[in-house]
């Protein structure tokens, strides 16, 4: 269902950080920002997987696809991949700053979205 990941490459110095996380397989690149407290999620994607990076915060993500469920929690500088098919919630501990990164793109040429309620 999940993947934990490493980004690219990282170099930091007295100046601060650079963090490349990808440099291909990826279409879409979204910024998400959430307030602690919250839940989001609750849906799966049939043709996207879905990779994110913790820019800031904390949160539990709970995933569950053909009545299996597994939880994880994350935080600043983890990495990691969704699968296709699998449904993600995140509950959010702290206020948290993802940057979220799609294979092929939610929004479809034909105007819908790979978007699908979750179990």
């Amino acid at each position: 269902m999940l993947e934990i990941l490493k980004p690219d490459f990282e170099f930091g110095d007295e100046r601060g950080k650079l963090v490349q996380l990808v440099h291909e397989k990826y279409n879409q690149v979204n910024v998400i920002e959430s307030k602690a407290g919250f839940k989001r999620g609750g849906h799966y994607h049939k043709i996207n997987k879905e990779c994110f990076y913790v820019v800031s915060g904390a949160f539990e993500l709970i995933l569950k696809k053909d009545n299996k469920e597994e939880i994880y929690n994350f935080k600043k500088g983890d990495m990691f991949l969704i699968n296709e098919f699998v449904t993600h919630d995140f509950i959010y501990k702290e206020d948290t700053i993802l940057v979220s990164l799609y294979t092929n793109g939610v929004e479809l040429e034909n105007g819908d979205k790979d978007i699908f309620k979750g179990e």
